[in-house]
């Protein structure tokens, strides 16, 4: 699908969002936007008030609705790219993936539009913030299995979310929440109407958290996913990006990877799966399950360790 050219950006400018300009106060003759939520790379979520929840009495009638920026929604197939992002989400019915409710086009403007689930909480970037030496474990491994859980299923449903970084994570009211598919892309032969973002003329991505082959224009993957939640598991349990807020082809030029330190908040027996992880080739990368099995594990008892060590003594 062509791309904007103007959405083009420097490395250094990738992650300034372009503030969305005012959307209609009313949409679709049903929905009162009636603040601005969050903005990201490419489109704006909204807190609105659902006036037909509203007339029959809902005392929650409360919803998200997220529509393009200006800057994608002038564009004539800018709804069919919001709509790939409901397509793909919409068939993800996990606990701890974001609940939309529908795909909408307002008849006067012809603005697309997603509502769904509103949810109230932290982002784990925030999290990450107020734990500067990393979480304690007990905290951290809820929160990891619970997004591995949700990635792993994705991807089991054949679905790819291409911009996973801990703002797109939140700790809401009833559990954690993974959104903002809006890069995303279906695996294989699933939706194949569906149009596909050109990642090499869209820099819409989250440097820091990109894949080494990402950067290097080579087409999404599941293995990319899985470095991306690595770098957020890996923030999450020491306080810091593992290869200090550098993209994967900084990190590895200055070989980085070789002196990579266990989080002192982490297990042993969770860091082989998460250096893997992290790993700059995506052949050497484990999966979302593995790594899932990873931090869902039990520590060793102390037998089964004292075995282990036996075992290796010649």
């Amino acid at each position: 699908m062509p791309a904007p050219a103007k959405t083009a950006a420097t490395a250094g400018d990738r992650t300034r969002a372009i503030p969305p300009g005012p959307a209609p106060e009313l949409l679709s003759k049903r929905y009162r936007i009636e603040r601005l939520l969050g903005v990201g790379g490419m489109g704006a979520v909204y807190r609105a008030r659902d006036l037909l929840r509203e007339q029959f009495g809902d005392p929650q009638p409360w919803i998200a609705l997220k529509t393009l920026n200006d800057s994608f929604a002038e564009y004539p197939d800018a709804n069919a790219l919001l709509y790939s992002e409901f397509a793909l989400t919409s068939r993800l019915h996990h606990a701890h993936v974001v609940q939309l409710h529908g795909f909408h086009t307002d008849s006067r403007c012809q603005r697309a539009y997603i509502t769904m689930e509103l949810l109230k909480g932290p982002t784990l970037d925030e999290l990450i913030s107020a734990n500067p030496d990393g979480m304690p474990w007990a905290q951290l491994q809820e929160i990891a299995v619970a997004l591995l859980q949700a990635l792993a299923y994705a991807h089991a449903r054949g679905v790819l979310h291409g911009d996973l970084k801990p703002s797109n994570v939140m700790i809401a009211e009833d559990g954690l929440r993974l959104f903002d598919f809006g890069l995303g892309q279906a695996i294989g032969d699933l939706l194949p109407g569906l149009p596909r973002l050109s990642r090499a003329r869209i820099a819409a991505w989250t440097p820091r958290y990109a894949a080494l082959e990402l950067l290097e224009g080579q087409p999404l993957a599941a293995a990319a996913d899985v470095y991306a939640v690595a770098c957020v598991l890996y923030e999450l349990s020491s306080g810091h990006h593992p290869f200090s807020r550098m993209t994967a082809r900084q990190a590895k030029n200055m070989q980085q990877d070789k002196s990579l330190e266990r989080p002192r908040h982490l297990p042993l027996h969770c860091w082989p799966a998460l250096r893997q992880a992290l790993a700059f080739d995506q052949q050497q990368r484990i999966d979302a399950r593995g790594l899932l099995e990873a931090f869902s594990a039990p520590p060793p008892s102390l037998l089964q360790r004292l075995f282990t060590r036996q075992q290796h003594i010649p």
